[in-house]
């Protein structure tokens, strides 16, 4: 075999054939074993882009009110009829917070016991909606959706997460009442003029019984008399015994 191409030789054959690259079987050949490994080559890449998961998720989420709303955005081409779509809390998503399944005919959600979660599944997104939620629970949060059901089982790789940042609700004090402050002044002035007429009007009137009370002690008797246990124990008199008869103004 030359550089310019290849011969035939044996016995019986009165002669030889030489043939070049460009002549005979030989571009035959090497352009279907090139055509089997482009075909070899193309079917693997296509399955697995086919039943490959592709999962997004925002990577902030800060809570004011206690309430958070996650979306999980998500490709697939598969022929999957059964799905499960869950939602993880922590860097090794050790803890399932809540998860929601569907199929072609029904849809189900559970939640840990320890959170509020629902989820709701809706065309190419779940949405995990979470509520009265405390900034212990501030953490990174997973998605995970899974093909259940036909075989093989599909599920996506891990995404970056969502970082779920649950702010403590300040204690708000209300106003007792909606009452313009000129109101409130104006009643607390009326009210401190009717004590200060009202303590005026006592004040004056218990002066007055206190000096009634002195003018009629001027007319009282002050003669002593003799106490009800001393009248049969011979003790002096405190006063001399009143002689009517100078009062009298005839003699008999």
């Amino acid at each position: 075999m030359g550089k310019e191409g290849w011969c035939l030789q044996g016995p019986g054959r009165r002669g030889s054939s030489c043939r070049g690259w460009g002549q005979g079987v030989g571009p035959t050949i090497s352009t279907m074993l090139l055509g089997i490994l482009v075909v070899l080559c193309f079917i693997p890449t296509a399955d697995v882009t086919e039943n490959k998961i592709l999962v997004s998720q925002r990577p902030l989420l800060t809570v004011t009110n206690k309430t958070a709303t996650l979306v999980c955005n998500y490709t697939y081409n598969g022929t999957g009829k059964e799905f499960r779509a869950s939602l993880h809390k922590g860097t090794d998503s050790a803890v399932e917070v809540c998860f929601v399944s569907w199929n072609t005919t029904k849809t189900s959600s559970n939640s840990n016991k320890e959170f509020n979660c629902q989820g709701i599944h809706d065309k190419d997104k779940v949405i995990f909606s979470l509520w009265n939620m405390s900034a212990s629970q501030t953490d990174i949060y997973f998605c995970k959706i899974e093909v259940m059901y036909p075989p093989p089982y599909v599920y996506n790789e891990k995404s970056n997460g969502t970082i779920i940042h649950v702010k403590e609700t300040p204690i708000q004090i209300q106003p007792q009442s909606d009452i313009p402050l000129w109101i409130m002044v104006a009643v607390t002035g009326v009210l401190a003029f009717y004590s200060m007429l009202i303590t005026a009007v006592f004040i004056n009137y218990w002066q007055k019984s206190k000096k009634n009370m002195y003018h009629q002690s001027d007319y009282m008797n002050m003669t002593p008399r003799h106490p009800p246990y001393q009248k049969n124990k011979g003790y002096p008199s405190y006063a001399p015994t009143r002689d009517y008869t100078a009062y009298r103004s005839w003699q008999p």
